[in-house]
């Protein structure tokens, strides 16, 4: 019998093998983030484990698919809850003028303590929004439902395995084999011949909205493995030849604690692709849609924390206006100064991370941070417009669709759960567990 557990770490490897097979650069950043994160472990293993063992680290993914519609959403939801994989709240990428997506997203991962710590597989999940009138109109709207309408990316034997494993908490060997082969086909590439009038006509809009809509089938967009010094990762691709793009989005590179995120990617590399002309001919072409992506992660921030991030952003964007990559990060690294607290210490004076709270001898609470296990939706637009032939179109003069959370929870017919809570309750938990052992009286942590 494996169980969810088992089924999640498997898929991850499956899933991994697949992709190293169809983008070997995929296997080249895999390589040197293991050879980076074996460096800074011999360096400094205190703080290479300062958020995660470093079997887990060097083991974690994160991958991203991108499906079309309200079923296929819940599709994959199934079949990530086979996994032991839960929806974990809500992003919209449309916002920003410069990388502004016509998706809305979710993040499927474990969402225990226990789990995460077994494997951390996590997959970003974007949807369509093919009302939103600022890059569809009603024609195109009508003609994309309907194609989109008339694919099946899962097909019923996969889903009913799935059905199985998360009512029964896992499959028998034989039934996991099957579950499992069937699971990654389906984000295999497909070699099926692309219509070109038709991804065309999408690609005019948004080169996303045509690797979503454009082609019958769907696939694993990227695989990103987690490396603890993204600038020494960045480097070391760069001398190998490898194209990067032009920054690592989300926080600087500063003396002080890692929070939230930082993420980059190599550039998307053109892929042998079948197309059908008009004439009905076949001929070979290709796409840029598939990247590499990478991350290091950091310490999780309460909502008074996340709202200092975003304001200093927010700065960062006012000071560097006009400026190249470089100059960016100097600005990023000046405002960060004058933002955050130097140490972990003045984080959680101050109300900002998450902390887990151990008991020590003393009769004393000692404190470690909590990694943040999410995303940030600003990066991963940046990084999926960075990797775009052209921006494409959109009428900001037309009104766009409503989408949040609680459409996101009935699209799916599952609980989205809020981060933010999910980090607050492990948050409680360990303090509560911390107290009891030392005879204290119960410790309410709030958002601290």
């Amino acid at each position: 019998m494996l169980t969810t557990h088992d089924l999640r770490a498997a898929f991850a490897r499956s899933l991994s093998a697949m992709y190293g097979t169809e983008v070997p650069a995929y296997t080249t950043l895999v390589e040197v983030s293991t050879a980076v994160n074996a460096d800074v472990m011999a360096a400094d293993p205190e703080r290479a484990e300062r958020l995660g063992r470093i079997d887990r680290v060097t083991a974690e993914r994160h991958g991203a698919i991108r499906v079309g519609t309200a079923r296929e959403l819940r599709d994959v939801a199934q079949v990530f809850a086979a996994l032991g994989m839960e929806p974990v709240g809500f992003y919209d990428l449309r916002g920003d003028d410069k990388a502004s997506l016509p998706i809305v997203s979710t993040a499927f991962r474990p969402t225990t303590r226990e789990a995460l710590a077994i494997n951390p597989f996590r997959v970003f999940t974007s949807v369509l929004v093919t009302d939103d009138r600022r890059y569809f109109d009603e024609a195109l709207q009508a003609d994309l439902d309907a194609f989109l309408e008339r694919r099946t990316l899962f097909g019923e034997e996969v889903l009913s395995l799935a059905r199985r494993a998360e009512a029964e908490g896992g499959l028998e060997d034989d039934a996991a084999a099957r579950f499992l082969s069937l699971a990654t086909a389906c984000f295999e590439l497909s070699d099926e011949p692309v219509d070109r009038a038709w991804y065309q006509r999408l690609a005019a809009i948004s080169g996303v909205a045509a690797d979503i809509g454009g082609v019958t089938t769907t696939h694993i967009n990227h695989l990103t493995p987690r490396v603890l010094d993204i600038d020494d990762l960045y480097r070391r691709m760069t001398e190998r030849g490898i194209r990067m793009i032009d920054e690592i989005q989300g926080p600087p590179r500063w003396e002080g604690p890692d929070v939230l995120l930082r993420q980059t990617s190599f550039k998307a590399l053109a892929e042998r692709r079948r197309f059908r002309e008009a004439d009905g001919s076949v001929v070979d072409g290709e796409l840029s849609v598939r990247f590499g992506e990478v991350e290091q992660r950091g310490i999780a921030l309460t909502p008074p924390g996340r709202d200092r991030y975003d304001r200093a952003i927010v700065e960062i964007d006012e000071r560097s206006a006009g400026l190249t990559p470089a100059e960016r990060d100097e600005v990023k690294r000046s405002v960060w100064r004058e933002t955050w607290p130097t140490d972990e210490d003045g984080l959680a004076d101050a109300g900002l991370a998450f902390f887990e709270y151990a008991p020590a001898p003393g009769g004393r609470l000692v404190r470690s941070p909590i990694v943040y296990e999410d995303f940030l939706p600003r990066s991963a637009a940046g990084i999926f417009a960075s990797n775009l032939d052209n921006a494409g179109t959109r009428d900001t003069a037309r009104e766009g669709s409503h989408r949040d959370i609680e459409w996101m929870a009935e699209q799916l017919g599952r609980t989205v759960h809020d981060p933010m809570a999910l980090y607050a309750a492990q948050q409680q938990a360990s303090l509560d567990a911390a107290t009891a052992a030392l005879g204290l009286p119960t410790i309410d942590g709030g958002t601290r």
